[in-house]
């Protein structure tokens, strides 16, 4: 099995920054990818970011190119997202995600590529 555990969440003003911390101990996987999600109050989780063992290739969500940032260190078995910018539209549970094995870069995306998640951190930008 594999634990997760995210920190950094918090709340923090529109224009605010954070950054959220996830901690993988137990069975992890260090060649694994690694995603973060979230999901706000009356709607579906959706992607924000993902990162490949190497950090060679990272992936982002449209609503957050260019203010997020996705980074790893495999050494702390560790996976980081700086949210600059915030909006209050980023308000939301920020989940960190972790497959079983493999994972090909075309499913980085797909919730449904991940198989061990941990307990969120809660995020609140306020206007």
């Amino acid at each position: 099995q594999v634990q997760l555990v995210e920190s950094g969440g918090g709340w923090v003003q529109a224009g605010g920054s954070l950054r959220l911390s996830c901690v993988a101990s137990g069975r992890t996987n260090s060649s694994a990818t690694m995603g973060w999600f979230r999901q706000a109050p009356g709607k579906e989780r959706e992607f924000v970011a993902a990162i490949t063992w190497s950090g060679g290739v990272t992936r982002y969500a449209d609503a957050v190119r260019g203010r997020f940032t996705i980074s790893r260190d495999n050494a702390k078995n560790s996976v980081y997202l700086q949210m600059n910018s915030l909006k209050p539209e980023d308000t939301a549970v920020y989940y960190c995600a972790q497959p079983l094995g493999l994972m090909a870069v075309m499913n980085m995306k797909s919730e449904k590529s991940y198989d061990y998640w941990g307990q969120g951190t809660q995020v609140t930008v306020s206007s």
